[in-house]
């Protein structure tokens, strides 16, 4: 019974959790399903036609558009039904908002086949006809996507970030971006905006940028309720196929464990299993708020682009790949072979899918046209930036807001270094003494949160700051907490809020940019 639930096609890393409770219902969820059939006989004939699907865009591109790059998901192609059964789950859990991440590989075949960009348009891309439209000139593999996804009786929002090529950099920015969403709606439990992200099996593990990711998944500052990263492993890293030379630890998912993430390693030819491992996924962060990862083990059909030669550097590996039946094939024959469906359905569902492309349109039935009201942005669109605006404020209420600044109540006791501080800002209210940089800097702050705007500072030692000017935050010196003058100046004021970051340059200079990018009702300074 341990063999047929352990050493079939998912293999669970789960005992470096220290967790009992997540330990045991992680054993529990795995051990449960033995000899119980997990999908019933419609949830099958959509896998192996969301399949389909990802198999068929792929073949289609490189007929029409042969040696043209596209960083094919080619092998690892149950993604798409893997990405969209987390939406589904998602969404039934409470979620109805999911930001995702990925770098390119496999990123043309998620804008058709999940978010519902139409072909038409993406094979345009392809043949250049939208070479001078005013775009940003960045590659169609980079570019970003937002869409509705219908789910039963609800619509989930779907976000796919942009990102170039800088593989990692687009984790801690859609994890920022999340917390911008989860803020806004005043979801303070992250039970409905989700973060997803999408990563190679070298980046995830070679890419310094998601070790600081990872330790801020915990962080008060910088917590979404966990976030569910799913590794394209296809085992070779660029063009090198010897993992000796690719990283020093076993799995290219280890370092999930340095945060006691549990790890679903799935074989990406079975997408039963693959779906499972989704809702598992999903079910984890909702129950226990923290990260999981899911480590799609698959293989890269061609070379790392369509026009590399992979058998040049990957001799064994390649001749193994080139006589491997794909994912489809793979599942198609165990269907038939089920009784599930017969041969002439499996190929009407190919030519049905192949005809959609050759219409252009939406192949995605889940797929709703955006409620557009609801984004904050469009305000902005063709926006004068060099109109005149009021850059006065009242004398009056000016010195009401300074007052407020420089108290603290009489129970916290202060630091007599800070003490000094806050005296010395009474006398600066009061007209006795020139403002110095930290008031300043304080009023600045308080004038924009009178007029509700929300403030964000975040950085490392931003509550006191570096240069020991901001005190931001009155640490008692009785008990350790801290009051914040700057969150008690009415009723009716914006957020305000200062965060002591992790030792971090880069990740939490993205997240900052996630979260800024996202909420432009927010002044956010790193």
């Amino acid at each position: 019974a341990l063999k047929e639930t352990y050493l079939g096609t998912i293999g669970l890393e789960f005992m470096h959790v220290q967790d009992m409770t997540q330990r045991n219902w992680l054993q529990a969820k795995m051990e449960s399903v033995l000899n119980k059939p997990l999908f019933s006989k419609e949830e099958k004939v959509n896998l192996l036609s969301e399949l389909t699907a990802a198999d068929g865009l792929e073949r289609y591109i490189g007929a029409k558009f042969p040696g043209a790059k596209r960083f094919s998901l080619e092998g690892s192609d149950a993604f798409i039904p893997m990405m969209k059964e987390i939406i589904r789950h998602a969404s039934r859990q409470g979620v109805n908002d999911v930001v995702m991440g990925m770098a390119h590989r496999g990123r043309l075949n998620m804008l058709v086949n999940v978010l519902g960009k139409k072909p038409g348009e993406l094979f345009d891309e392809f043949a250049g006809k939208h070479a001078d439209d005013n775009r940003t000139g960045d590659v169609k593999y980079h570019q970003g996507f937002s869409s509705d996804f219908a789910v039963d009786d609800k619509n989930v929002h779907l976000t796919l970030a942009f990102n170039p090529s800088h593989l990692e950099i687009v984790n801690p920015v859609v994890v920022g971006a999340v917390r911008a969403r989860q803020e806004r709606a005043g979801d303070k439990t992250g039970n409905h905006v989700l973060a997803v992200t999408v990563h190679g099996d070298s980046a995830v593990t070679g890419q310094g940028v998601m070790q600081e990711t990872l330790n801020m998944a915990n962080a008060r500052g910088y917590t979404v309720g966990g976030t569910i990263r799913i590794v394209i492993n296809n085992q070779i890293g660029f063009t090198t196929s010897n993992p000796n030379d690719t990283r020093s630890t076993e799995f290219c998912t280890d370092i999930a464990k340095m945060i006691q993430a549990p790890i679903i390693h799935v074989n990406g030819d079975d997408p039963e299993a693959v779906a499972f491992a989704a809702r598992m996924a999903v079910e984890y962060r909702t129950l226990f708020k923290r990260d999981i990862f899911i480590d799609l083990i698959s293989y890269r059909r061609h070379g790392h682009n369509e026009a590399d030669e992979p058998l040049a550097t990957q001799p064994m590996m390649y001749s193994i790949i080139k006589k491997h039946p794909t994912p489809r094939k793979v599942y198609e024959d165990r269907l038939v072979a089920e009784g599930i469906i017969n041969q002439d359905e499996a190929i009407a569902m190919m030519n049905n899918y192949r005809d959609a492309l050759d219409q252009g349109e939406c192949v995605v039935p889940e797929w709703r046209e955006m409620d557009m009201a609801a984004v904050d942005w469009l305000q902005y669109l063709n926006y004068d930036w060099t109109a005149p605006y009021e850059n006065r404020f009242p004398q009056d209420r000016f010195l009401t807001l300074a007052k407020r600044v420089a108290e603290y109540p009489e129970n916290v006791k202060a630091h007599s270094r800070v003490e000094k501080i806050y005296n010395d800002r009474k006398e600066m209210a009061a007209g006795n003494k020139p403002f110095d940089w930290g008031m300043a800097e304080t009023m600045a702050y308080a004038t924009l949160l009178d007029e509700g705007t929300h403030v964000r500072i975040s950085g490392e030692d931003a509550g006191r700051g570096t240069f020991f000017h901001r005190h931001a935050v009155v640490h008692n010196q009785n008990d350790g907490t801290g009051f914040v003058p700057l969150t008690h100046l009415h009723a009716n004021q914006g957020r305000f809020q200062v965060w002591d970051s992790v030792l971090s340059e880069e990740a939490v200079l993205a997240f900052e940019y996630g979260f800024a990018t996202t909420d432009p009702k927010t002044l956010t300074i790193w």
